[in-house]
């Protein structure tokens, strides 16, 4: 299905990805509908505007938590595609606020798919679903051991060793409240569809990022730091815990998905999406610095003596029975167990223009976090997913967009 002249509602439009998906949905040719809370100020979304679609899309509003606006909102769209991405999205919040992360994630998508089913419409409905579902995915049996001690009973048991890359047949474990609301919603739009007969589709996307990025997610921090510290309006990075592992995408190649979702993806069924690659958040800061200018010799541990020379030095081979590329020092915390901790304090970052400070933040760890995401695309791969941007284009799209005085003042 083609999606030109297509009605298409995207629900979170006003998000970090609403815009960029907005932006490929009228390169296309479609209708662009979208799903906004009022506004008591009057004010235009930011990223919409941003991302040059404000004055290209009709935007309606309407809560995803209130079932009579969400009627009201496809009787208006008519929509022939829906793009589900209205969520509480960010996991740290979700410890603090459980409540709001299952009404909004889960019986928001519960609303969303009754007045679909009562309505009697027939759209086509993807879903926005996360790698976070997937929780604890064990890279060796060290691994599992260390996570049966910090969280007790691990259900279910691993089928193999290493559990990566991650695939749709990998088991789900969540371990917060945001990844718990996914899992609901994923299942209720596989219900809806064995069921009623809707068409959904869950796509179970990997860390997408890019310019336009929330402040409070790592990887804006991280660069919009870098870039404080390049304009000499720091003198330092702070962050919470640099041991976890990602499979970073760029925002443009995950909207790309979603469409290739919309025209081939198969009803009831699951994809994931990502990069397959993984890097730590410590590589990201430290590529960064390299990215806005610093040459990178070394880094040591503020306490404990730990040190790695050239710790950006480019490693593409085989782990996890794939090759990907990651750097020196990603290896080393992969193969060797490397970590730095709060006992640790921080990590001095030598440099040819000196000593860069990381600094940790106990308050910016998270009560519970996945320690590595690594994706196995696979089967998006058969329908013609591709992925073309690199971790450094995604950096170096946020380091831009932190030049502007006005973005960085968002930190």
């Amino acid at each position: 299905m083609g999606l030109k002249n297509k009605n298409v509602l995207i629900t979170g439009i006003t998000g970090f990805v609403g815009p960029y998906l907005t932006r490929a949905l009228l390169a296309r040719g479609a209708n662009v509908f979208g799903l906004v809370r009022r506004r008591s100020d009057g004010s235009r979304p930011r990223n919409l505007v941003d991302r040059g679609v404000y004055d290209e899309v009709r935007l309606i509003e309407g809560d995803i938590t209130d079932i009579a606006s969400i009627g009201l909102c496809l009787s208006r769209s008519k929509p022939d595609v829906i793009f589900h991405l209205a969520a509480q999205s960010f996991v740290p919040d979700s410890f603090l606020n459980p409540l709001e992360a299952l009404v909004t994630n889960a019986t928001g998508t519960a609303n969303l798919l009754e007045v679909i089913r009562l309505q009697g419409l027939d759209p086509v409905v993807v879903f926005a679903g996360s790698s976070e579902e997937y929780g604890l995915a064990f890279a060796s049996e060290k691994h599992q051991q260390q996570a049966m001690k910090r969280y007790g009973e691990i259900f279910p048991e691993p089928e193999r060793m290493p559990e990566l890359p991650i695939n749709e047949h990998n088991p789900l474990r969540p371990i917060s409240p945001y990844a718990v609301s996914k899992v609901h919603a994923d299942y209720l739009m596989r219900s809806y569809h064995s069921v009623y007969g809707l068409k959904t589709i869950v796509s179970r996307a990997f860390n997408h990022e890019g310019a336009g990025r929330g402040i409070i997610f790592v990887t804006a921090a991280i660069t919009s730091q870098v870039m404080k510290l390049k304009l000499s309006e720091g003198d330092k990075i702070v962050v919470g815990n640099v041991n976890t592992f990602r499979d970073w995408s760029h925002v443009t190649d995950i909207v790309e998905g979603y469409c290739l979702l919309a025209e081939k993806g198969r009803y009831g069924d699951i994809y994931v999406l990502g990069s397959t690659r993984t890097n730590s958040v410590l590589s990201y800061i430290l590529l960064s610095l390299e990215n806005a200018g610093w040459e990178i010799k070394g880094i040591e541990s503020m306490k404990n003596g730990k040190r790695v020379e050239n710790p950006t030095e480019k490693d593409d081979s085989p782990m996890f029975g794939i090759n990907f590329e990651k750097t020196k020092v990603d290896r080393a915390m992969l193969e060797k167990g490397l970590e730095f901790n709060l006992e640790d304090k921080g990590i001095w970052v030598d440099t040819d223009r000196g000593r860069v400070p990381i600094v940790f933040d106990q308050n910016r760890y998270r009560r519970a976090d996945v320690p590595i995401l690594l994706s196995d695309p696979t089967k998006v791969k058969g329908i013609g997913f591709e992925v073309s941007h690199t971790l450094e284009d995604i950096i170096g799209d946020q380091l831009n967009y932190f030049l502007s005085r006005e973005n960085r003042s968002l930190s």
